[in-house]
């Protein structure tokens, strides 16, 4: 049985090598019930669901990262460094701040801009920069002209706040950054310093420029599937 303090697997059971993973478990679920064939549960841990199953004959892994860097941090490092996976697709939302994006346009993100100290603790003599594997963005981007699917491809802000007192997140707009959301920069830093291959692929659920704008909660959870299918059809890809 392989344990850490945040993954409980069974005697037999492992991850796949490519996990695609939501913040939201119930997210997870959605796309388990929907996209895997015959998916099980592997674990639940701290309510942070992971399911095996199939998609299109390619074993995949789909868990939840839950809500922030730390988090984020936490499952991506112990996928990475004790369960032997490859390559996490982080799936999520972001809150647009570049006004000419849409609700429910896709993102690929190159590299995220964060107000974190996260960096910090690899000791740096200087400001890293968080940016997604190339092959796997490449491959997103392929995928989604074969889908003719439109893809925004650029730079997002990974934030620690989702309610910030100085409403600083649309100052980031004048430096060509597309929307703001909370994990990214972690999976980044964290593929890198593990040598392993990440990718953040989000939804737009919000514009930040017009609150009057947002998908509910349930559209979060299950409304997302375009973004889904790329997702599932890029790790196919891979």
């Amino acid at each position: 049985m392989k344990q850490t303090p945040h993954i409980n697997l069974k005697d037999g059971d492992s991850f796949h090598k490519t996990v695609l993973m939501p913040g939201d478990p119930l997210r997870a679920g959605h796309i388990a019930e929907t996209f895997l064939e015959s998916p099980v549960l592997i674990n639940s841990v701290r309510g942070m669901s992971a399911y095996n199953g199939r998609y299109k004959d390619l074993p995949i892994t789909v868990m939840a990262s839950g809500m922030g860097m730390p988090s984020m941090g936490i499952y991506a490092y112990e996928l990475f460094t004790f369960f032997g996976v490859e390559n996490i697709i982080r799936i999520g939302s972001a809150g647009a701040i570049c006004k000419e994006l849409k609700l429910r346009d896709i993102i690929a993100v190159q590299a995220a801009c964060t107000n974190s100290n996260f960096a910090a603790q690899y000791s740096l003599p200087g400001t890293f920069a968080p940016a997604a594997t190339f092959s796997l963005l490449q491959k997103a981007v392929q995928t989604a002209e074969k889908q003719n699917a439109p893809l925004q491809v650029g730079t997002v802000l990974t934030s620690d706040t989702f309610y910030d007192d100085s409403e600083s997140a649309m100052i980031w707009e004048k430096m060509g950054v597309l929307a703001v959301e909370m994990e990214t920069a972690a999976l980044y830093m964290t593929a890198a310093r593990c040598k392993k291959k990440a990718l953040s692929l989000l939804t737009v659920s919000d514009r930040l420029f017009d609150p009057t704008e947002e998908l509910t909660a349930q559209e979060r959870e299950t409304s997302l599937n375009n973004m889904i299918r790329l997702a599932l059809d890029t790790a196919v890809s891979l």
